[in-house]
């Protein structure tokens, strides 16, 4: 069973390895249709907001085995709630780790009780219940488009995350550029900030330019954009509609669906500045 045994979030394997590309294809996940229970071995804070956390697998000599893309549902009985309650998350450790499956998550306050329970309420050693059902399978890797733009809010990094580990971590992926725009809060708040800043270092397909909608006026913060993304922002960095071979990937809150595509459940239409720009449902892929 692996641990990364650290308070240091330098020392996080899932923050700081190199890209990873271990598919694996749909219908192996550990995690079947019923819900089954994990321990908690390790959590370790990484931002002012958010923990990286570690679960034991059932059985710890395999790998999860969670096809590239695909989210985990997550169950538990959260402080002062009758109800369980039930969340998807994406994995950030890849099929290469064995025993064992990492979560970031982003700590939302009171109001978000399964964040919460997990960043603040839970103690090592506590468990939580997982499955993985046929819905949270999504577009698999490897993709076949030469250009893609990701579109990121938030806890969206997660996905691109497993996405990009797939595209960077292998020698003959079909990807000429993959360009991603990622809006936060504050600079002190992005998730996964160094592990991205590393892999752009390291690849010259790879581009990332963050956005932040609440960075103090008085800050020092000068590396990317501020306020949020917009038509101009997209057109500055991403491939347009008229190009062959083009795929968006988006994943943020509600309202950046909103803004940006139109509602996720929404799959066959594209709205808002993206379907303004002239982007197709087949263009566009809301995670």
């Amino acid at each position: 069973m692996s641990s990364f045994s650290s308070s240091n979030p330098n020392n996080v394997p899932a923050l700081t390895t190199k890209p990873t590309c271990s598919l694996v294809p749909p219908g192996q996940c550990q995690f079947g249709e019923e819900f089954s229970k994990a321990k908690l071995m390790e959590r370790v804070q990484v931002s002012p907001t958010s923990s990286v956390l570690r679960f034991a697998l059932p059985d710890e000599t395999k790998p999860l085995n969670l096809s590239t893309c695909a989210c985990i549902l997550a169950k538990a009985k959260t402080a002062n709630d009758p109800e369980a309650v039930i969340r998807p998350y994406t994995p950030i450790s890849t099929n290469a780790q064995v025993g064992s499956f990492d979560l970031l998550i982003k700590d939302y306050g009171k109001d978000a009780k399964m964040s919460k329970h997990m960043c603040e309420d839970m103690a090592v050693g506590d468990e939580v219940e997982f499955k993985h059902i046929e819905a949270n399978v999504k577009i698999q890797a490897p993709f076949p488009h030469k250009k893609i733009g990701m579109l990121v809010g938030g806890t969206g990094i997660t996905p691109m995350v497993q996405a990009l580990h797939a595209i960077l971590g292998s020698t003959s992926n079909a990807q000429e550029s993959v360009s991603m725009l990622y809006g936060s809060k504050t600079s002190d708040d992005i998730l996964g900030k160094e592990l991205l800043d590393n892999w752009v270092k390291e690849s010259d397909k790879f581009s990332v330019t963050h956005v932040l909608s609440e960075e103090p006026e008085n800050s020092t913060y000068k590396e990317g954009e501020r306020g949020y993304i917009t038509k101009e922002l997209i057109s500055k960095h991403f491939p347009g509609p008229e190009e062959d071979g083009i795929i968006i990937f988006i994943c943020g809150p509600p309202p950046m669906y909103d803004a940006l595509c139109g509602p996720r459940d929404e799959k066959d239409v594209i709205k808002g500045v993206l379907g303004e720009m002239g982007y197709t449902p087949e263009q566009v892929f809301k995670f």
